[in-house]
């Protein structure tokens, strides 16, 4: 087992508690020195920011090395991010029952783009029974391409608005944090942070389908995913 907090100057319990927090909720990091000052601990917003650095990375590794089991009926949508001032897109795809099964940030949404974020997922998960998208023409495109290469069966793919509801209102989580991006200076600070939003959210989805209303607290799902 990996120990991923040796060496730290700060115990596990304080790390998870800051970076669990932060990207589970929607806050700044000098709200959360408020909150962190308010428990007796101390520091400096900058460490926390190079905590949530360093573990969104390993928390999305772990997470995609763990997370097999899925439905066979997809949702795959982008929602748009402002990035230094600059629209960038986070392509997304979660199950029927609203599980997170991936997701990539792009600087261009383009065919490229939708066919590389769709092949990883088909090599990660298989084939589906249906993959549910909108009508942008990019899509369509690499989704001809995948099933002319053998990625995709034909009648797999649908274009339905009404299913496609699912993954465009879980795109609201994302969009809280768009206040957040607009500060972010450049693409992988921002990639590095989202992948951690994505990771805890999707990690909270699960604890809440397993445990009922409530789940976990930011934290302890930290907690549970680095510790293991």
């Amino acid at each position: 087992m990996t120990d991923h907090f040796k060496g730290r100057q700060f115990n596990q319990s304080v790390i998870t508690f800051a970076v669990g927090y932060y990207l589970r909720y929607n806050i700044s990091y000098r709200d959360l020195v408020e909150m962190m000052r308010d428990r007796g601990i101390f520091v400096h917003h900058t460490t926390l920011m190079r905590w949530v650095q360093h573990y969104s990375p390993i928390m999305r590794a772990l997470w995609r090395k763990r997370h097999r089991r899925t439905s066979k009926s997809w949702r795959m949508d982008e929602t748009y991010i402002k990035i230094k001032g600059q629209w960038n897109y986070l392509y997304r795809a979660i199950d029927d029952q609203g599980l997170t099964l991936d997701f990539q940030l792009r600087k261009k949404r383009d065919f490229n783009s939708a066919y590389r974020f769709l092949k990883r997922l088909l090599k990660t998960y298989g084939l589906p029974h249906r993959l549910v998208t909108d009508q942008y023409g990019a899509t369509l495109k690499a989704i001809k391409k995948l099933t002319r290469e053998g990625y995709l069966h034909k009648g797999v793919h649908q274009c339905s608005k009404y299913r496609n509801n699912l993954i465009e209102q879980d795109h609201r989580f994302i969009k809280r944090q768009q206040v957040r991006s607009a500060s972010y200076q450049s693409t992988r600070t921002a990639a590095r942070t989202l992948y951690g939003i994505e990771t805890m959210h999707a990690i909270h989805k699960e604890s809440r389908k397993k445990l009922g209303l409530f789940g976990f607290s930011g934290y302890q799902e930290v907690d549970q995913l680095l510790a293991a």
